[in-house]
């Protein structure tokens, strides 16, 4: 799979940690806790975490991933674990 293979609607979204989570470093990524839902997810990787504290810095996913350094072809894993963040209340749209 390429960045191509990546649904554009991701990646021209432009994504942020919600405020309401807190991220604590672990050895293999981190914990986000969301202090509404009392969910706890699992960051697996610390890639996944610098593109996350780094999506409110950039326009869209794409500019983020490009700005983090993420090679083209782990677009779809990432894809894969963002789109789980939304679902699970960590990453919301940004408005404006």
């Amino acid at each position: 799979m390429t960045a191509v293979d990546v649904p554009r609607a991701l990646l021209d979204r432009a994504l942020a940690l919600d405020p309401r989570v807190a991220l604590r470093p672990e050895p293999f990524g981190a914990l986000a806790y969301h202090y509404d839902t009392r969910r706890l997810v699992f960051l697996k990787h610390p890639d996944v975490v610098l593109v996350v504290k780094a999506l409110d810095r950039h326009d869209s996913v794409a500019d983020t991933l490009a700005a983090c350094e993420i090679a083209p072809d782990r677009y779809p894993a990432f894809e894969r674990a963002l789109s789980s963040l939304i679902e699970s209340e960590v990453l919301h749209d940004r408005i404006g």
